[in-house]
């Protein structure tokens, strides 16, 4: 076994990732304070070739430095834009027919793994606050709730890491 170098991995140019069809998903991150958090989520919508991320509230928004230093350039692929007020960007998606889901514990969340894709449904996927995750008005709003089942001492997450998780397991039902 070897391993391979950079210029065997056949990897997109910016260009041809922007042209590319996009994996139907939109991730919205709202009221996000770690930079690096931030540079994070560009870097794992960049390698499943995510729609679109919506940066609300207090989430920073490239150019920056310390986004950069973990987004490592995909803040120039991934299509983004900032709305102040999470619950607009909401409203809106749902107005254009795409299924919202917060990604939090709340009653009725659907686990992970339970969750079933629907094929041509394009889906947005709500992140909150590292210390307060989603906040109640817009879990209010949106169409459901999946949640990351989780075993230890713990309740929650790193941001960037539900991001992940949570991406890469539509990601693989959508293709599937």
């Amino acid at each position: 076994m070897r391993k391979l170098e950079n210029k065997e991995l056949e990897r997109k140019s910016v260009a041809d990732f922007k042209t590319a069809e996009k994996t139907p998903l939109i991730i919205i991150l709202d009221d996000i304070r770690s930079l690096h958090n931030i540079g994070s989520v560009f870097r794992t919508a960049d390698a499943f070739l995510i729609e679109k991320i919506y940066l609300c509230g207090i989430t920073a928004v490239p150019p920056h430095k310390e986004i950069h230093k973990t987004a490592l350039g995909a803040t120039e692929t991934v299509a983004w834009e900032y709305q102040k007020e999470v619950t607009e960007v909401i409203q809106k998606l749902k107005q254009e027919n795409t299924k919202v889901l917060a990604i939090e514990q709340v009653e009725d969340a659907v686990l992970l793994q339970h969750f079933k894709v629907v094929k041509g449904e394009k889906y947005a996927l709500v992140f909150g606050n590292e210390v307060y995750g989603v906040s109640q008005k817009a879990i209010e709003l949106c169409d459901g709730s999946i949640e990351i089942p989780q075993l230890g001492t713990k309740h929650s997450l790193n941001v960037s890491v539900s991001t992940g998780i949570v991406v890469w397991d539509l990601f693989h039902k959508i293709l599937s």
